[in-house]
């Protein structure tokens, strides 16, 4: 066992994609419905880029978690198929992108539920990993989590490894893969004046030396690699490249493994 993890394992990388579409845009107002231009840029996402994705993952070798609104799941079955039929993961975000903190109780748990029957009907299973739309739960999320069968959130900041969180009555562990803004893709490239998103539309070779920076850092301590990434965004050509190289680069570090959130959080369950 190599610090945390079994074997010989050093260090996990998570590759993971937020699918979120129109639906990020559509919850912030829903009038933007009436902004073609706007919403053409987000339908990008799930139409050209994901696909695309794909492909490169193929060609790696690795497997991702792909985090799925019910919307855009009911309005893209076939690519709900494809995700999972090539082996990676299908996991809960929403249905229309809604942030938890923002719905009552019982809101939340109506949301939770149609994603769950939503994205079960389509790849025959239920899913068991969470991301949260925003990353911002609400006071009983984890509680919902855990009556709905779920096995880990992806929604916190309190690490930079896995760490076991609980919910429920009587209370249930839940394992907590976490995230962090810096290894997101949105901040860097989210640029949309319409929707008053006036981001910095940095370089992609900048990027890449963030989140290669930021890998190095969590390889030295033997932790988890979150990347979180929205097709709409990191699926533009030049960025995906910017992805692929990256992906490469983390490669040549020795006893580093590529894995589905949802392997991690059964690993760790385990206790690893």
């Amino acid at each position: 066992m190599a610090g945390i993890w079994p074997d010989d394992i050093r260090c996990v990388a998570l590759i993971t994609f937020d699918v979120d579409g129109i639906t990020s845009w559509l919850n912030r107002n829903p009038d933007f419905i009436n902004y073609p231009s706007l919403l053409s840029m987000a339908e990008y996402g799930p139409s050209v880029a994901t696909p695309r994705i794909l492909d490169m993952l193929d060609a790696q070798g690795i497997p991702g978690s792909f985090y799925i609104p019910g919307y855009v799941a009911e309005t893209h079955p076939d690519l709900v198929r494809e995700i999972a039929g090539r082996g990676h993961e299908v996991a809960h975000h929403g249905y229309i992108h809604e942030p938890p903190a923002t719905m009552s109780p019982e809101k939340e748990e109506e949301v939770l539920i149609k994603g769950i029957g939503i994205l079960g009907d389509l790849t025959g299973e239920a899913p068991v990993g969470y991301r949260s739309p925003s990353w911002e739960l609400s006071p009983v999320s984890l509680d919902l989590l855990a009556k709905h069968n779920f096995q880990y959130d992806s929604s916190l900041m309190g690490d930079d490894a896995p760490y076991i969180v609980q919910g429920g009555d009587p209370p249930r562990d839940l394992v907590e893969l976490p995230i962090h803004w810096l290894l997101d893709d949105a901040p860097h490239f989210a640029y949309a004046p319409s929707a008053n998103r006036l981001g910095p539309m940095r370089n992609p070779d900048e990027v890449f030396e963030s989140w290669a920076a930021e890998f190095r850092g969590i390889y030295r301590y033997g932790r988890c690699y979150n990347l979180t990434m929205h097709p709409q965004y990191i699926g533009r050509p030049g960025r995906l490249l910017m992805l692929e190289r990256l992906i490469e680069y983390i490669k040549t570090f020795p006893g580093v493994r590529f894995m589905r959130s949802v392997d991690v959080a059964r690993m760790w369950q385990k206790g690893a």
